[in-house]
């Protein structure tokens, strides 16, 4: 969507803040010997006292409030009272929302406890990443030199990207226009970043894979090969120079 109005504004505003802030708390409540469904049933809870509801229930009918993944899961991971957390799981919680009418997404991977498996390098990877293609976002902006921007960072640190899984506008809906904003170069895509309007942008930094393929639940993504995957994202608003990031509450980079 683009911004026209302050109303506009204010509204994207308390969805970021409300989905923010139940990604930071649901990192800070998982702990090793917790089931996934045990963190999602938390993150339902904060979403619906906040006065949100979850975008993945509302435009999907997806089995959980948040899609949580864990280990060589990439995305979608359906919360389940059968996977149980263990020191040194990579987890991703991704939640996204809808509140009066305004919708925001956000992600973030975390290595839960001790680091037993040096997922560590991975995860400051993808958030350094983030970071630094948010920092060259703004109006007029070719969407594929954001891509090229991640995908060479993820090279010389030493990874590779994900090349089915894509950020999205977002605003009115989960998903909008622009519809992908890849993590690799796509000489083919000619669209430019529009001022005002609203995005999520998010980072797949893979240890090997650059596809991740879905699993027989009919939700799940994961890598065929055994890579690992870490990925951060927030939601946006484009301006003339760095963007307004409105899902800071959830704080991926502290």
């Amino acid at each position: 969507m683009s911004i026209t109005s302050q109303v506009d504004l204010a509204g994207l505003q308390r969805i970021s803040e409300a989905v923010g802030t139940t990604l930071k708390q649901m990192r800070a409540y998982a702990q090793p010997g917790m089931t996934t469904k045990e963190v999602d049933e938390y993150g339902g809870r904060i979403l619906a006292a906040l006065g949100a509801e979850s975008a993945p229930r509302l435009t999907y009918d997806f089995p959980g409030w948040t899609c949580i993944s864990v280990n060589n899961e990439v995305a979608h991971g359906i919360p389940s009272t059968c996977k149980v957390l263990q020191h040194g799981d990579l987890v991703n919680i991704d939640v996204s929302a809808e509140m009066g009418g305004y919708w925001a997404d956000n992600g973030g991977s975390f290595v839960l406890g001790a680091d037993v498996h040096n997922h560590q390098p991975l995860v400051d990877a993808s958030r350094q990443i983030l970071r630094k293609a948010l920092n060259q976002i703004k109006g007029g902006v070719r969407i594929a030199e954001i891509g090229r921007l991640i995908e060479s960072e993820a090279r010389q640190a030493g990874y590779k990207v994900i090349k089915n899984l894509v950020g999205h506008g977002v605003g009115r809906s989960l998903h909008e226009e622009p519809k992908e904003i890849p993590c690799y170069y796509d000489r083919y895509n000619l669209k430019r970043f529009k001022k005002n309007s609203v995005v999520a942008v998010e980072t797949f930094i893979s240890t090997r894979a650059t596809l991740a393929h879905q699993l027989s639940d009919g939700w799940t993504l994961a890598t065929k090969d055994g890579s690992f995957v870490a990925q951060h994202e927030h939601t946006i608003v484009i301006t003339d120079d760095k963007p307004l990031i409105l899902t800071e509450a959830n704080s991926i980079w502290e």
